[in-house]
């Protein structure tokens, strides 16, 4: 598998409540004038891999820090223009950090779980999913359980989780390497598992004892480190990620939850047919409202890099064209949300002739149509860099991502735009 374990010094400072700033609003992006505004967060300088989720009223951001080998995981909530002092959930100084494989965080009804990842064993690429979870009446954690229960010393991540139907539970899913068992692992950095059984995808509820049950094997043969991404939708949860085929196509695909209380079979959403040798660790994103999905995601079939987004009307059954939006040559890193039921707002990254990157976002409806591409920052597309994150609370896009500054030491960056100027 593609990884990259990102080693640095980190400082798990606490800060007190900080208000927005609009340090940096009005940029001017080419030829239009568009309302980017910065917003004050209270993370750290040597802080990373922000993961962002929206509820009806508040934002959630949780991220990664470190310093003397202890990972730190915290999280701080947004409302009323207002961040709250983060909180450190756990902290360890055998976590597997990672660039492209980063905690998650969801809330429920009030209640509220996290994941990060822990070492299992001295080889590299061994290592767990590790849950934290804290009911709505309880002031204290459930820490550092595990999601999976086979106790093999196999790679297991790449964490989605969302809010069940029912209101005291969490939905999850992850990349599971339980039948990837190698005597000898030789090639991991271009995804080579061929020595043994394939990367597997997995679901599975935490009910509101925070407990893990149900959990079951969605798909027996995937891409082996590409992210996943779920959504619920009326019929119950859908989960899309990078598919892979005896001949290594690696396109996206789906599982949805059906009617009949069981999964479907995994479906490709549309046939790229990238035929790649090793994982190219840029997984879809999707998003639903009421029985629209929209899926967003990374191509490099016939060596044309491209980001494609696609809508479905019936829960995930069908997916009309897809819409090829990026302008520049693309590096993924994909991100979505649902604005309605015809239109969406999607994230991802660009990169022009002179190895500048551009986080870019734009508005896309369900025909087609594109606003203009407004671009959020400019960065560098190295893996530290990571992923960009956005959710929409308030009418408003809100952004979180990991940039380098001139030492290329990383900070997190926040801001914000307002679903009318897209």
């Amino acid at each position: 598998m593609k990884k990259l374990l990102v080693v640095i010094g980190l400082f798990p400072f606490i800060f007190l409540q900080c208000k927005d700033v609009a340090s940096k609003s009005n940029l001017k992006l080419g030829s239009q004038d568009a309302v980017v505004i910065s917003l004050s967060n209270p993370t750290a300088i040597d802080s990373q891999t922000p993961r962002l989720f929206s509820t009806s009223s508040t934002l959630y951001m949780s991220w990664v820090s470190s310093t003397d080998g202890v990972d730190y995981l915290h999280y701080a909530t947004y409302k009323g223009d207002t961040w709250s002092k983060d909180e450190v959930i756990s902290s360890g100084d055998t976590w597997f950090t990672n660039w492209a494989d980063f905690p998650t965080i969801a809330q429920n009804n009030g209640s509220l779980l996290t994941s990060y990842l822990q070492k299992s064993d001295q080889a590299t690429y061994s290592y767990d999913v590790m849950l934290n979870y804290k009911n709505r009446d309880s002031i204290s954690w459930k820490k550092n359980f595990i999601l999976h229960k086979d106790a093999t010393k196999t790679e297991h991540g790449f964490v989605s989780m969302i809010p069940a139907n029912n209101q005291d539970e969490f939905f999850v899913t992850w990349l599971d390497g339980r039948n990837t068992l190698e005597s000898n692992p030789t090639d991991h950095e271009n995804g080579d598992h061929s020595s043994g059984g394939a990367m597997t995808l997995r679901g599975a509820t935490v009910n509101i004892q925070g407990k893990v049950v149900n959990s079951q094997e969605l798909d027996h043969r995937i891409c082996d480190c590409c992210q996943t991404s779920a959504a619920m939708t009326l019929n119950g949860p859908v989960v899309v990620y990078r598919d892979r085929t005896q001949q290594e196509i690696r396109d996206i695909s789906i599982v949805r939850w059906q009617t009949n209380n069981t999964w479907s079979v995994p479906k490709t959403i549309h046939k790229d047919n990238w035929k790649i040798a090793g994982c190219p660790v840029n997984g879809p994103a999707v998003a639903a409202f009421e029985n629209t999905i929209v899926v967003a995601w990374f191509t490099a079939a016939n060596d044309m890099p491209k980001v494609q987004v696609v809508f479905s009307s019936d829960n995930g059954e069908t997916f009309g064209k897809p819409t090829h939006i990026n302008a520049q040559q693309t590096l993924g890193r994909v991100d979505i949300v649902a604005l309605n039921t015809k239109e969406s707002v999607v994230c991802w990254m660009e990169q022009d002739t002179n190895d500048v990157a551009y986080v870019q976002i734009a508005k896309l409806s369900s025909t087609g149509e594109k606003g203009p591409t407004i671009t959020l920052t400019k960065t560098k597309g190295g893996r530290a860099t990571g992923f960009p994150q956005i959710e929409l609370l308030n009418g408003n896009i809100y952004a979180a991502m990991t940039l380098l500054d001139d030492t290329n030491t990383p900070y997190i960056k926040t801001m914000r735009v307002g679903v009318k100027d897209l």
